[in-house]
């Protein structure tokens, strides 16, 4: 992380240094700066290309701001929608004899013993429910990504809530994932995994980390920009 400072205001941002000519700055939906640059700019034209770019980045700033407080929190009512492995479902809830999730044909459907409009009690079994998809799902693709490398010992894998990351290298011994990719396709979930596991050979985001990554998950940008303009950035 840099920071970059204009008058009274200071900026951190994430500098990827890239196989690049042009300097391209991006605001993420979370107001994450992300500067990407050729391997070999020199930092006087980073200065001013930053320079440049503030009034932009003052209004892409703000703007992301005022998404934010207006971010739609969901009652967990009939009539929503939420994602699943990167497919959007309505949700419906029934009154039942038992407590159940099930997913239908374009429907996720909350059969429940409470009254339907029980916003709080539906949200707690359609939580479950994911929790137990994401365990054995994540678990899968762990495996499957693994098979790029060919590390002697692999890391074990947890989930674990983080406010501002997909993902986490935590140690050699482990790295963690999001509960949230759950509502992610599954080449994102892959991507996370993968990137993780270049940090078991590269700690930093240098140069021969990236190229690792282009190497195990090629096209990796793609699939980077797809996690975060459709479904966001933690």
């Amino acid at each position: 992380m840099h920071t970059f400072i204009y008058g009274n205001y200071s900026y951190t941002y994430e500098l990827l240094k890239q196989n690049r000519k042009s300097l391209v700055l991006t605001v993420k939906p979370d107001m994450c700066i992300v500067l990407k640059c050729p391997n070999d700019v020199e930092s006087e034209r980073i200065e001013k290309f930053l320079k440049r770019k503030w009034l932009w980045l003052n209004k892409q700033l703000s703007f992301f701001e005022k998404v934010q407080r207006k971010k739609y929190q969901p009652e967990y009512v009939s009539g929503e929608s939420f994602f699943y492995l990167g497919r959007q479902y309505k949700l419906v809830a029934k009154r039942a004899k038992k407590d159940s999730v099930k997913l239908l044909r374009g429907v996720l459907q909350v059969e429940t013993v409470q009254s339907v409009k029980d916003g709080k009690n539906n949200k707690k079994l359609l939580d479950l429910w994911f929790k137990d998809k994401y365990l054995d799902i994540f678990q899968e693709r762990f495996i499957e990504m693994q098979k790029r490398f060919d590390y002697k010992k692999m890391p074990t894998l947890k989930v674990r809530a983080m406010p501002k990351r997909w993902g986490s290298f935590l140690n050699k011994e482990q790295i963690a994932l999001n509960p949230k990719l759950i509502h992610t396709s599954k080449e994102c979930i892959d991507y996370v995994i993968v990137h993780e596991l270049c940090h078991l050979k590269y700690k930093n985001h240098d140069k021969k980390f990236w190229d690792l990554l282009e190497e195990k998950y090629p096209k990796w940008e793609r699939v980077k920009e797809k996690l975060e303009l459709l479904y966001g950035v933690i």
